[in-house]
């Protein structure tokens, strides 16, 4: 199956593409080239090949929850630039 020029005209038209000749033209050679690349695909046998929900093996690892000493509230503190009763401070910037 080929992409004629009217074809090409008519999507580029739909797409509010602004294409002179060259370019519908070479458009045209490059659809044409995709559409070879999909016939390509669709004539291999994939019959032996069972269904993958995805392309690797990888799960998920996941870390111990261990707890752990972390910052003291101190020292978190110790450079933000706005705080106030042991908390961070932020700009607002969703008002009301």
């Amino acid at each position: 199956m080929a992409i004629s020029l009217d074809e090409v005209r008519h999507v580029a038209k739909l797409a509010r593409l602004d294409l002179d000749e060259p370019e519908i033209m070479s458009l045209q050679t490059e659809l044409n080239a995709l559409i070879g690349h999909f016939s390509d695909i669709q004539a291999v046998d994939f019959g032996g090949v069972d269904p993958k929900l995805h392309a690797s093996n990888l799960t998920n690892v996941w870390a111990e929850d261990v707890p752990r000493s972390s910052f003291k509230r101190e020292l978190a503190l110790k450079n933000a630039p706005m705080s106030k009763a042991g908390l961070f401070l932020v700009p607002m910037i969703i008002e009301d």
